[in-house]
């Protein structure tokens, strides 16, 4: 009897461990995960909420880098040889970058996040005396799209797509991914637009024009300091500086990747103060809540 009682025991624990084995088997591990290279961190947590635990992602442009002059790092070269997708979304250094990448790893997917997106053009306010606020410069496309919701929707469905076309095994979790990602989108959408919607102040001063398609998307004004990625001259800081007094401006934004001075001068001389937000946050929901709050709480 106590043989028999053994043998049992032995077999309930083989069999609980067989079990347990099964149960704690990742969803894939290292060498099986997709490997996606992307430009900048916004883009980062845009493929790691659709992809999750099924993808690796290697950003190139890192925290308080400028996307508009940056070069990779060897460490970063050596993690896009071995990425299978690369996602684009328009940023400067891309243009220059590209056929390096493909040099690099001619297996790489490069899908183009952007493609579709509506643009706008980048306005640079040339005048901003009283009398004189219409006096715009259209220059060149705005590459900032990842700073509206309603564009991140467009660009969140391009990764669930090719997420689901390289690994077809998992598409209906890419796709779950995506469906709960887009009901997060139109959730920060309806919040920022409850706190904005009844200012009656629209026009806010910031150093770089990133925020256009966010002030589109909420019927903003964004009146840059930086123009055409020059600093201003001193009639345009004049200008500026009246600008902001005659519309009783009191906060000047500046983003934390760029030099602050402009926009603490200007601060200065209209005794308000500089607050910083930046585009480029890895967090880009709360990110995007905390703009908007900040914008909201500068304009009342």
């Amino acid at each position: 009897m106590k043989k028999i009682y053994i043998i049992c025991t032995i077999i309930c624990i083989f069999t609980a461990g067989i079990t347990l084995t099964a149960c704690s088997t990742p969803q894939a591990t290292e060498s099986e995960k997709i490997g996606v290279t992307v430009s900048i961190l916004p883009q980062k947590y845009f493929v790691e909420r659709i992809g999750g635990d099924l993808v690796t992602v290697n950003v190139m442009v890192g925290p308080g880098e400028d996307p508009h002059t940056y070069e990779p790092q060897p460490a970063q070269m050596q993690a896009l040889s071995t990425s299978q997708i690369y996602f684009t979304i328009g940023v400067e250094f891309e243009d220059a970058w590209l056929e390096k990448f493909k040099d690099t790893n001619p297996e790489l997917k490069i899908i183009d996040t952007s493609a579709n997106v509506e643009k706008i053009t980048m306005i640079a306010e040339e005048n901003h005396e009283e009398g004189n606020e219409e006096d715009h410069e259209h220059g060149e496309m705005d590459p900032h799209i990842w700073l509206s919701p309603a564009n991140v929707r467009m660009i969140a469905q391009s990764i669930a797509t090719t997420l689901s076309e390289a690994d077809p095994q998992n598409s209906a979790t890419y796709q779950n991914n995506l469906a709960a990602f887009l009901q997060d989108i139109d959730s920060l959408d309806e919040e920022i637009r409850a706190s904005l919607s009844p200012l009656s102040t629209r026009k806010f001063i910031t150093f770089h024009p990133a925020w256009g398609y966010f002030a589109r998307d909420y019927n903003l004004e964004q009146i840059s300091i930086e123009v055409e990625g020059n600093e201003p001259s001193a009639t345009e800081m004049a200008n500026l500086i009246s600008f902001a007094k005659a519309h009783d401006i009191h906060f000047i934004f500046a983003e934390p990747e760029f030099n602050t001075k402009s926009a603490e001068t200007i601060a200065a001389e209209i005794d308000g103060q500089v607050i910083l937000i930046s585009p480029l946050a890895e967090d880009w929901l709360g990110n995007l809540k905390s703009v908007a709050q900040s914008i909201a709480s500068a304009l009342q």
